[in-house]
């Protein structure tokens, strides 16, 4: 399986006059295939189908995987629920205690459906030659919160850091294996989400989230398999240093903030990528509200050559491929038009 150089992809990205568009698109599939969520999660075969139908679909920058964050908790043991028409989530908590921070034990990778999304990209990545294949993975803090209940681990970072540590500790050992282990299959990088960061001060997010995903760059980024951090919190303007400190190779920005002063903050070598509203505008608004919430953005954006039009965060799976087509169809005008 041949693997590229994703430090010199980047740089092909920005040099290109005309950027393809990369948003967060995997669960729409479901439609395409006549099938539901729940059985899309539990079922390599169908996620590598799904990509696959989705990369022959539109000629996007690159192919990423679901991105199911319930997968990594419900491998420490979290309750998940799977439903038909929903991504899936986690339920209650089980670390509410330092002593149950050190209990934790760091799941093997035949733990829940980790293999099964791992074997999915190996499957991706034979049938979809012709662009980057990226997983989805959930960031550091974002899991550990997952695990302490999300509304505890904010507070918890105030009342209980050496509990908080304890957890992320491990989940970062533990996410170093997992995207390892995607590398080996094949992946050409990962789109790792830290939501829960962007609810963080700046100070806090440095400490309890930063800091441990620098780690996991540190261990896995390479010239041929990068990480693009995502984050899509509301304070993620305030957050710029911390998050440019974990040192990943591209930045995926969420519609809370505007990508037009965020790319004021970023430096002109590293890649950015945003923003359309997934859930307001590609499921909930009209292939005409779509294409001129592109265009608006593009029109901001497109100056910098280190920007990439994206979703501000993984489209729902209810979404209409009308609007869909339109997002794709919106960023060809756009170039067509220049």
């Amino acid at each position: 399986m041949s693997k590229q150089n994703m430090k010199q992809w980047l740089e092909e990205v920005k040099g290109a006059p005309k950027k393809l568009p990369m948003p967060i698109l995997s669960f729409p599939c479901t439609s395409l295939m006549n099938v539901n969520v729940k059985e899309l999660t539990s079922d390599c075969n169908l996620q590598a189908a799904g990509m696959k139908l989705i990369a022959d679909r539109h000629p996007s920058l690159a192919s990423v995987s679901m991105m199911d964050l319930s997968v990594e908790a419900e491998a420490f043991g979290s309750e998940i629920l799977i439903t038909e028409h929903e991504v899936p989530t986690v339920l209650g908590a089980i670390v509410t205690s330092e002593e149950e921070a050190k209990a934790l034990q760091i799941p093997s990778l035949e733990a829940g459906r980790c293999m099964q999304y791992v074997e999915a990209i190996r499957m991706a990545k034979e049938q979809i030659t012709d662009r980057p294949v990226f997983a989805g993975v959930i960031g550091p803090f974002s899991l550990a919160g997952r695990l302490m209940d999300v509304s505890e681990a904010m507070i918890n970072c105030y009342t209980e850091p050496d509990m908080v540590h304890i957890t992320l500790d491990k989940v970062t050992q533990f996410l170093i294996t997992y995207i390892n282990a995607y590398k080996t299959a094949g992946a050409d990088g990962v789109v790792m989400a830290e939501p829960l960061a962007g609810m963080l001060s700046p100070g806090l997010a440095g400490e309890f989230s930063a800091d441990y995903v620098r780690k996991i760059v540190e261990s896995v980024q390479t010239d041929d398999f990068i990480v693009i951090y995502h984050n899509c919190g509301d304070n993620t303007l305030l957050m710029t240093d911390s998050i440019l400190s974990t040192g990943a190779a591209a930045y995926h920005f969420g519609n809370a903030i505007s990508m037009k002063e965020m790319l004021q903050k970023i430096p002109t070598d590293t890649v950015v990528m945003g923003n359309v509203d997934p859930a307001g505008q590609i499921k909930g608004g009209t292939p005409e509200s779509v294409r001129a919430e592109t265009l608006r953005i593009m029109g901001e954006c497109c100056d910098h050559a280190n920007f990439v039009i994206s979703s501000g965060c993984d489209i729902p799976p209810a979404s209409a491929w009308e609007n869909i087509d339109a997002f794709f169809s919106a960023a060809n005008e756009f170039y067509q038009n220049r």
